[in-house]
């Protein structure tokens, strides 16, 4: 079977039932793609919401749309959850509430969606012996780096109530897994960008004003990123639920380079062709203590375990970014901050 960026898959996805919660959300939806093109049966979980909004899954193609099964709900309910894994062979963990900003003014939702909805998560999957949860993490519960590149024993430090939330869902998948035998695999992806992120994000943000304003009006322009081609990160994910060297394993997914956000607003200009100021917007600015200064990933042990490296260059994804964003610039209204 051949996954994304041309690699070979070490597992027949055909006729698996597989369960991607969080798959209306930019990596859940390219993840739902990815599988259905291997042949699985993929039922999305979606929170509900009473316009029937599906998330980034409504900008499926049609045929795809077609092939996956999405049910509405939420994570903190058990009961929706265990009926959601049930007759499950793998489950992806991807939901969560990720805005870092959101969470200084919302702790309560952030706290209670990620670390009760992992709970949920971790006891259907308990309950059914399904073959393999693959739990999402994020570099953030890193901090900022102590040493770099930063590797999977790097001490976690919340510096945000995202990022302590996170921690505490990493943990107690760790800990179902050391107390139940449950088989987990974390994969803890490196600031994923691409075609249907969120006006959230920085990249989307940049391209978005360098393709229609002008000027580029952003916060902190020193932070470095390691920012990742989201096929690169799926493909992570993928080959973390393949392997069986992954269970019970955290993994980094991450490119090794890292760039400041003021270097990707130089090389988004370039490719759209254009010359902007670039302004400081006061409201975009994290408190100093929060704000993660530098996150590059060290991604030998996915390479040693799971046979995964990147393959996309950050010019060649910064290129279908923009193009794909120039096609839907009505998702990305340039003078609201989403928090």
């Amino acid at each position: 079977m051949t996954s994304v960026n041309g690699h070979r898959s070490g597992m027949d996805w055909h006729g698996r039932t597989v369960v991607v919660t969080g798959a209306g959300g930019f990596i859940g939806s390219h993840l739902v793609e990815h599988l259905v093109a291997e042949g699985a049966e993929v039922k999305a979980f979606v929170r509900y919401n009473s316009r029937g909004d599906h998330g980034q899954i409504r900008l499926l193609p049609s045929e795809v749309q077609e092939r996956i099964t999405v049910i509405a709900g939420d994570l903190r309910d058990p009961r929706a959850v265990a009926e959601l894994v049930r007759g499950a062979d793998t489950v992806f963990h991807l939901a969560a509430l990720i805005g870092i900003p959101y969470s200084y003014v919302n702790p309560n939702d952030v706290v209670e969606t990620n670390v009760m909805g992992t709970l949920s998560v971790l006891n259907a999957a308990r309950d059914f012996g399904i073959r393999c949860l693959v739990h999402t993490s994020t570099s953030e519960v890193y901090g900022t780096a102590r040493y770099a590149p930063i590797d999977e024993a790097h001490p976690l430090q919340g510096q945000s109530p995202y990022s302590a939330s996170k921690i505490g869902a990493d943990k107690l998948v760790e800990s179902y897994h050391r107390s139940f035998d449950l088989p987990v695999t974390t994969v803890r992806p490196f600031n994923t960008y691409g075609p249907r992120q969120s006006a959230r994000a920085v990249i989307p943000t940049i391209i978005a004003q360098a393709l229609t304003s002008d000027a580029i009006r952003l916060g902190s322009l020193d932070p470095r990123r390691d920012f990742t081609f989201v096929h690169d990160t799926v493909n992570g994910f993928i080959r973390a639920a393949e392997s069986p060297f992954c269970i019970g394993e955290v993994i980094n997914v991450g490119t090794g380079v890292d760039v400041t956000v003021g270097e990707i607003v130089e090389r988004v200009l370039r490719i759209v062709g254009r010359d902007l100021p670039v302004t400081q917007d006061q409201d975009r600015i994290r408190p100093v203590q929060s704000e993660v200064m530098r996150l590059i990933c060290d991604n030998r042990k996915a390479a040693a375990l799971a046979g995964w490296r990147p393959q996309v260059t950050l010019d060649e994804g910064l290129r279908a970014t923009v193009e794909w964003i120039a096609a839907h610039l009505d998702m990305y209204p340039i003078r609201m901050y989403a928090i």
